[in-house]
């Protein structure tokens, strides 16, 4: 008997031994994964912000169709003249260029999720503006191709959004074809 409680003590201290050199090992070591995530001479993100006549056209039109095609021809523009400071290395007015690209992501998400989801005709904005969120997807991606490591950061944040935006997209347009779920009690 005391030979199995000298023998259950040893791989105790073993384990032990092990575990506290496995913390100080983790201690250690730098956290690169998380420094890598966001380097810290990262640009800080841009303002999302429209100009006063944008926001006007916006406000005059309260058809859900006729500003939703507003919103995506000024997304349009937004995103031409990003592209445009990139091909001319102007890395800061590209930044202003998406942040307002992603402020009328934004206001046409908001806008369509306060009118009468359940409309056929809403769901077919619904529906436009996911296709357009999806070709400017690729887009941003060859913006990022070229850009500095320091505007990387925003840009990949920019492309969680649009796709987290598309999601919230989809889920008007499926939500009644999901059957309901009956208790037996």
């Amino acid at each position: 008997m005391a030979f199995m409680r000298c023998e259950l003590a040893s791989y105790f201290l073993l384990f032990t031994f092990y575990f506290l050199i496995g913390t100080f090992a983790f201690l250690l070591t730098p956290l690169s994964a998380s420094a890598q995530d966001d380097p810290g001479d990262s640009a800080p993100p841009p303002i999302k912000a429209i100009s006063k006549s944008e926001h006007a056209q916006l406000d005059a039109d309260t058809d859900a169709k006729s500003r939703t095609r507003l919103s995506l021809t000024l997304m349009e523009l937004r995103l031409e003249e990003a592209e445009k400071h990139n091909a001319a290395k102007d890395y800061d007015g590209m930044y202003k260029e998406l942040g307002a690209f992603q402020y009328l992501i934004d206001d046409a998400l908001g806008f369509l999720e306060r009118q009468d989801v359940n409309r056929k005709r809403m769901l077919d904005n619904f529906k436009r503006l996911e296709i357009a969120l999806r070709r400017f997807t690729s887009r941003i991606e060859v913006i990022r191709r070229e850009l500095p490591a320091e505007y990387d950061p925003y840009l990949r944040h920019l492309l969680k959004f649009i796709r987290a935006t598309r999601e919230k997209i989809l889920d008007p347009m499926f939500s009644d074809t999901v059957l309901p779920v009956k208790n037996d009690d």
